[in-house]
This record gives structure tokens, C-alpha cells and sequence, in this order.
């Protein structure tokens, strides 16, 4: 955030404990009465539904949360682990938000306004605009109460859509928490077991967030807290304004971790997993920025295509494997989530949510995050595919808005990968978001075969290795370099015709427009090359320019460089990084071209194949119906 950190003492949290004991224990709140009748018709399931209006009566309804609560286990006096947890994350909850709303007051004129007020009434302006704020209270109040319990509710399984907004008030920051309180315990009044009453509690703070969230734009008082950075330690809590990051308490990973020297072949893949891995590790979490978002070559989203078993899952579990290392002697917490089929959801807009709070989590920026969409072709649907459900479709808009959106902010905490064995059936505008290409192809040469035999093989033999140097194929330098030097010239067929006549026309490339003429001869060749395609060439020639080997010595110890300021990181960082050359440029736009030209023509043969399928069943049927007209079968 834009301001620095602002702590809570725990004595101004448990000051407010009495009052937040009173809200869970009995509260007396006034609600629009319903048209539906309290007491359950004889015989079924269902309440009287009054034919007469009743929307503009207002009664007053009794809370007790505790009792509402212990009624979850009715023949058990003592309560479960999940009623306790619930119970004390209330209380604990109202009495955060309380003295969120005092650090609010004190930083702007609530507070000098309530000492006066208390003296003598207000009048005129200072009446209005002391009312305004009051409202502003309430409604901080209330974002932080919803917002701590989403952020210390664990809710399991798919959350209920059964769950009402509360019934807000915005008088004052008391009225506001009552109201939350209500409208919680009608959201968990019924509930089956422990389970179920945290997923509906877990359910009820997002549906509140999202209805706060809409009313935003009610409160004009609320700009001094936009800024605001709150952390509270000991509940792992984080307030970042209004920002809605997940901030729950991290689990540990539970991954089979890759290191580097088990990935065999799939080179330059392994060599920017290596770096990226290393990139997001320079994270300055106070300034919340990494110096290579400022300096380049900052690696927010990628795509790797191949085909099924050439190890993309290994390069996730290196990815994953080696930050979560570093995270650790580093002491910052890491994130990682895949987001895959089983989100996607048959309830309307569902998917969506699922998805925006998926990018939510691993944005984070009190975090270190790592996301992946593996399958990103089931996963999300081309706009034009009329086949895919509404659910994908979702997806597809919110990953789009998410990668390269209006409101996009990279900080550099967090990098997004999307892989497919099909990457030609994921949207031309989701996969040109992604700002690096890698081709994940696996194993390709002899010694990468019998590296990769040996490594699974294991050690329970006696059989002799034979003349070969295990895993000198694997030396990532040496492998990185032949590998970059292959993409000197182009490798699909579509794009080599492109380079060969550009050559014939202009010869070597030796100046800025001599690669201006060369992309826009792959344009008109591609129509695909758009604008967005030049700039993910461009900050891959960055990337290249900080094509530098950030040492393994400062991530050993955290003090070295991870613990160090922005600015230092900043210029230890800069001294390492050198200028690019021609032969960079060519070879990674040949690179991004030709994955370019992969994909189409991967699209165009399967829509070839489709036709001729399309045709051969037509000739078959037509065949067929000629032989029953013979018989005189067809009718």
C-alpha cells in the first residue's frame, strides 16, 4: 500500500472485549419484516407466505449467537471444535473491528468531532459532515469484521447459495456490527454439523464483502482508510484498505518437490523456471515491489505447451519446490494454488468467483505466490467455441481482465502459469497475455534418454552405466546456450518461409528497422503477430538483458539479499545486468513467432482433420443408404 505499516497494540483489541462478548451473547435488532411466516405448516416443510405487503414494517428480532451456535449439536452439551473456533473468531472478530474503527477516527476528524459532540451537540456543517464520518466508521466497522472472518474461517466444500446479504446499517460502528451479527447468525441458523456451519459462516463473509463492496461508492468519508496498511500478527490478519486479499492462514505445502538436475531436457523451460523462481525472491515487502518490474524482465505470466508426459507437471513441482525453499530461510509466506476443472461450477456466475478469488489468493501482496491453470484449454473456452458452458466462458473473461486488464497492477510477488497439451484451442487474446512462451517438449537427444532412464531406473542394479557422462547433457548453462542458439533461425515452416524472404530482401539484420520490417513481415503472415505479441517479444529481450545469474550464495542466507531495502536489491541487481545485442532480438522473436505459427497450425490441422472426417462420414452414409434403398429397407 501506499503507507507504512500500522500496528495494533492487543490492549486496544481487548478493551473492547465486554462489548464484543454482549454482540455473540444477546442483541436486539430491528429488521424489514418478511411476508413468510415463523411457524412451519403441519405436515411439511414449508411456512405461510402472507398475501398482504409487509415491506415497509419494521420489527425488532432477538440475536443470540451462542445459543444459535451450541443448537448445531442440540443433545451435546459441550460444544464441537468448529462451534468453539467460530465462536471465539466472532467475538475476536468484533472486538479487531472496533479498534480498526478507533485508528480510523484518529486519522481523520471522528475523534475530535465525537469530544466535542459529547460536549455540546453539533449543529450546521459540523453536524453534517460528523455524521458523514460516523457513517464512514460503520462502514470500515463492518469491512473489517467480514473481512477478518473470510481471512480466519476456513470453509470446506462448495459454499452454499442459500446465504442473504445482512440487513446493513450504517449509523453508527456498533449499529453496523449488529447487523453483520444478524445477518450471521441467520446465514449459519440450521446448520447440519461443525462442517457445515464454517463453510455457511465462511459463505457469509464473502457474500457480505461483496455487498459492502457495491455500497462503497454510498460513503464519501471513507478515503482515509483506502491507504491504510493493518497487520495483526497474532491472528495472521491483514487489512490493506479495501483491497480484498485472501490473507488466511497459510497451510503448508504439501507437494512432491523437483529439484533442477531431475528435469531432463526441456532447457531453456527449466533455466527461467530457475530464474523466476529466483526473480520473485527480490520481492521488497515494504516498498511492495520487485526491482525487476522496474528494471525489466519480470516474469508475471507464461505458458508452456507440449505434449502429454514431457514434464510439465515436474517444472511446476521445481517451481514450486525451489521458491517455497527460499520462502522458507527467508522466513516470508508462500502461496501456491492451481486452479482446475473440478472449480468449475454449474451455478451461474459461480466460476467466475471461483476464478477471481483463485487470482486473489496468490496476488497477495503479503505473500510470495505461485498459480498455475493446468489444462488451460478444458479449463477456460475460446469466446467463439458455442460448445463450452457458461462456467468456462467465466473464466476466460476473468482471466483476461486478471493477466492484462484495466486494472492489472504487476508488483512482482507473484507469477501466473497456464499449461496445455493443446494450447491452439485456448482464446488467441487469454493466450497472447501470457509473456512467455515455453515449449515443453521433454527428453530429445541420446544422452537426455539416457539421463532420463538412469534417473527413473533408480539404484536397486548392478548394471554398468557405460560410456557416457551422466547428466553433462543437463549442465543448464551449456544446455541453455545450444538451446537459445537453435532459435537463431526459425524452426516452423510458415515462419522459415517469412525469414527467408526477409533475408533475401534486406539480408542480416543490423539496425532497429531491419527488425521492425521483419515483424511486420510476419504479420501480414500471421495475423495473430498483434501489437500485444511485440510486447512479450520485447520483454523477453529484457529478460535476456537481465539474462544474469542471480548467485546462490544470497538466497542461502536471508541477510545477504532477501532481508536487504528496495533500493539495495535494486542496484545489487543492476550491477549484473548488461546490454542485448542482435542476435538476442532475432532469437527470441523467432522464438515467440514460432509458437505463434504452432498453434495455428495446430488449429488448422485439427479443423482439417474434422473435415475430412466430416466427409468420409457423409460418403459412408451415403454408401449405406444407397445399399438399403437396394433392399428396399430405406423408407
Amino acid at each position: 500500500m501506499d503507507t507504512g505499516l500500522t500496528t495494533i497494540a492487543e490492549a486496544d483489541i481487548e478493551k473492547h472485549r465486554a462489548m464484543a462478548q454482549s454482540f455473540i451473547t444477546r442483541i436486539v435488532v430491528l429488521e424489514d419484516a418478511s411476508g413468510q411466516s415463523g411457524t412451519a405448516l403441519a405436515g411439511t416443510g414449508r411456512r405461510f407466505v402472507s398475501t398482504v405487503s409487509t415491506g415497509s414494517v419494521r420489527k425488532t428480532r432477538e440475536v443470540e449467537l451462542t445459543k444459535t451456535v451450541a443448537a448445531v449439536k442440540p443433545d451435546d452439551q459441550l460444544m464441537g471444535i468448529g462451534q468453539h473456533a467460530l465462536l471465539y473468531r466472532a467475538r475476536r472478530g468484533l472486538a479487531v473491528a472496533l479498534a480498526v474503527a478507533d485508528v480510523f477516527a484518529r486519522s481523520c476528524d471522528l475523534e475530535s468531532l465525537q469530544a466535542k459532540n459529547a460536549r455540546t451537540p453539533l449543529e450546521g456543517d459540523e453536524a453534517s459532515h460528523f455524521k458523514k464520518l460516523l457513517s464512514a466508521s460503520a462502514y470500515v466497522t463492518a469491512f473489517s469484521f467480514a473481512s477478518y472472518l473470510s481471512q480466519l474461517i476456513d470453509g470446506e466444500g462448495e459454499p452454499p447459495n442459500d446465504i442473504a446479504e445482512p440487513d446493513f446499517l450504517f449509523d453508527t460502528a456498533q449499529d453496523a456490527l449488529k447487523s453483520l451479527v444478524a445477518g450471521l447468525d441467520r446465514a449459519i441458523s440450521g446448520s447440519k454439523d461443525d462442517a457445515d456451519l464454517m463453510t455457511r459462516a465462511d459463505a457469509f463473509a464473502r457474500v457480505a464483502i461483496d455487498g459492502l463492496l457495491s455500497r462503497k461508492g454510498r460513503f464519501d468519508g471513507i478515503g482515509a482508510f483506502e491507504n491504510a496498511h493493518i497487520r495483526i500478527d497474532a491472528d495472521d490478519f491483514t487489512l490493506d484498505g479495501f483491497d480484498v486479499a485472501p490473507g488466511k492462514k497459510s497451510k503448508p505445502l504439501v507437494m512432491t518437490f523437483k529439484k533442477p538436475e531431475e528435469v531432463v531436457g526441456n532447457h531453456i523451460a527449466k533455466y527461467q523456471s530457475v530464474k523466476l523462481a529466483k526473480m520473485l525472491m527480490a520481492y521488497d515487502f515494504d516498498r511492495e515491489l520487485n526491482p525487476f518490474v522496474e528494471l525489466g524482465g519480470f516474469l508475471f505470466t507464461f505458458i508452456g505447451d507440449g505434449a502429454p508426459g514431457t514434464g510439465k507437471t515436474t517444472l511446476i513441482q521445481m517451481i514450486a519446490g525451489l521458491v517455497n525453499g527460499y520462502a522458507e530461510v527467508a522466513g516470508y509466506p508462500f502461496v501456491y494454488e492451481n486452479f482446475g476443472v473440478d472449480q468449475i461450477s454449474s451455478y451461474q456466475g459461480k466460476s467466475g468467483q471461483n476464478c477471481r478469488q483463485f487470482i486473489n489468493n496468490v496476488l497477495n501482496p503479503r505473500a510470495i505466490g505461485f498459480g498455475t491453470i493446468d489444462d488451460i484449454d478444458q479449463v477456460a473456452a475460446k469466446r467463439s467455441d458455442d460448445r463450452a458452458s457458461a462456467g468456462q466462458q467465466e473464466i476466460t473473461g476473468v482471466l483476461m481482465d486478471a493477466f492484462a486488464g484495466a486494472g492489472t497492477v504487476v508488483r512482482g510477488n507473484c507469477s501466473f502459469g497456464m499449461l496445455s497439451n493443446y494450447p491452439e484451442n485456448v482464446d488467441d487474446a487469454l493466450r497472447q497475455r501470457a509473456g512467455a512462451r515455453w515449449l515443453v517438449d521433454g527428453p530429445q537427444t541420446r544422452d537426455d534418454y539416457i539421463d532420463i532412464f538412469v534417473l527413473l531406473a533408480g539404484k536397486n542394479h548392478k548394471i554398468p552405466l557405460g560410456e557416457h557422462e551422466l547428466y553433462a547433457a543437463q549442465e543448464i548453462q551449456r544446455a541453455v546456450a545450444e538451446a537459445y542458439e537453435g532459435h537463431a533461425k526459425p524452426q516452423e515452416d510458415g515462419l522459415e518461409k517469412v525469414y527467408e524472404r526477409f533475408m533475401k530482401e534486406n539480408g542480416q539484420p543490423k539496425t532497429m528497422a531491419d527488425i521492425g520490417t521483419y515483424l511486420h513481415m510476419i504479420k501480414e503472415a500471421e495475423p495473430r503477430f498483434t501489437g500485444r505479441a511485440i510486447k512479450n517479444v520485447t520483454d523477453a529481450i529484457k529478460m535476456r538483458a537481465m539474462d544474469i545469474e542471480l548467485p546462490d550464495e544470497w538466497f542461502e542466507k536471508p541477510e545477504v539479499f532477501m532481508h536487504k531495502g528496495y533500493d539495495e536489491k535494486k542496484a545489487m541487481i543492476e550491477e549484473l545486468r548488461g546490454p542485448f545485442d542482435m542476435d538476442m532480438v532475432m532469437q527470441e522473436v523467432n522464438r515467440y513467432a514460432d509458437s505463434e505459427f504452432r498453434y495455428s497450425d495446430k488449429s488448422d490441422d485439427a479443423a482439417v482433420a474434422k473435415l475430412l472426417r466430416d466427409a468420409r462420414l457423409r460418403e459412408r452414409a451415403a454408401r449405406e443408404m444407397a445399399e438399403l434403398q437396394k433392399k428396399g429397407l430405406w423408407n
